[in-house]
């Protein structure tokens, strides 16, 4: 996305988030972090290092290791005008606070006619890559996508891990924010004004017109690296950045598809079922006849995440599928 940047600075994704928990702690009295080791351990991935000193034990709570316990406990501070932000150290731990999030945090507003916000911000580490093996590696973001009631982020740049979470702090309804976890250590420069990030819609990362390559979270920088390879062939390549997976920016993806009049979907979780799936779906409602080819889709093996280097990263979309699925595409 080429936008002029006045004032930035360099930073971390990481150093990007402590910062926006930092702001939010500091402006508004009801925010609190709650969640395993946010506090003395400074976060399992090191988000919240030096916020327990700076606020104390009451607005950076460690908890007991009981995600529907601490879940629970934040839909109950929402509940009550508070604004907690909920950190589940990995996305595959969210499953023990499924309940809670889908039968009551997203539901609530719903079911007492709109009388019971659930103003909740639950963060959550995401994805493959790392050789954290099968039980620490999913990526479930399009699980939740599915559930109506709650918003769901997938930030993955710097400006988006930095601006996102004020204005999710202000939505009435549970907001899940989807943190790549090889995004953390990711640096760059940091726009000092949040006016590029909007929780409703898509984001073009890099304009083109020959093929889009339409993806999220921490399979951006794979695309952004295979449309620059692309480039190199002379295929110009646009890379559109969901970050909102619910609601999904539909409009986006069709003014996309009708630039380009091709789409590869890349998407790190299994294709059966993925929002890569809901994507293609969507295309084929809304923009077949833009279509000069049919929709490629760039997934993950259908096999749980193996814990050896090399058979991890054969199981995960690599830009060489990516450039491969955009050659197909262009023909």
């Amino acid at each position: 996305m080429s936008e002029e940047r006045v004032g930035a600075a360099k930073t971390t994704y990481r150093e990007a988030m402590r910062e926006a928990l930092r702001e939010a702690l500091r402006s508004d009295e009801r925010v609190f972090l709650m969640g395993e080791d946010v506090g003395r351990y400074s976060g399992c991935f090191g988000v919240s290092l030096g916020l327990l000193e700076e606020f104390g034990p009451e607005r950076i709570r460690d908890t007991p290791l009981s995600e529907s316990a601490f879940v629970g406990a934040g839909i109950g501070a929402a509940l009550n005008g508070m604004r907690p932000i909920v950190e589940i150290m990995t996305v595959n731990f969210s499953l023990l606070a499924l309940d809670q999030i889908l039968n009551n945090a997203a539901t609530l507003l719903h079911m007492s006619g709109g009388q019971l916000p659930v103003p909740l911000v639950i963060r959550m580490t995401t994805g493959a890559g790392r050789q954290l093996a099968a039980q620490h590696s999913h990526s479930l973001e399009g699980w939740y996508a599915h559930i109506p009631g709650i918003r769901v982020l997938a930030p993955a740049t710097i400006d988006d891990a930095r601006h996102m979470l004020a204005p999710a702090l202000t939505d009435p309804d549970p907001v899940l924010i989807f943190e790549h976890g090889s995004l953390y250590n990711a640096s760059g420069e940091l726009a000092t004004s949040a006016d590029s990030v909007d929780l409703d819609r898509a984001a073009v990362r890099r304009p083109g017109t020959d093929v889009s390559l339409i993806t999220y979270g921490g399979s951006l920088p794979k695309a952004l690296a295979s449309a620059d390879h692309l480039a190199s062939e002379g295929i110009d390549a646009e890379v559109l950045d969901l970050r909102v997976l619910r609601p999904l920016d539909g409009e986006a993806v069709a003014a996309s598809v009708a630039r380009t009049h091709r789409a590869v979907v890349i998407d790190e979780a299994w294709r059966s079922g993925s929002l890569a799936a809901e994507v293609s779906a969507r295309i084929a409602e809304d923009s077949l006849y833009e279509l000069d080819a049919p929709v490629e889709r760039v997934c993950s093996a259908e096999v749980p995440i193996p814990y050896a280097r090399l058979l991890e990263q054969a199981a995960l979309p690599q830009t060489a599928d990516i450039i491969a699925a955009a050659h197909r595409a262009v023909g």
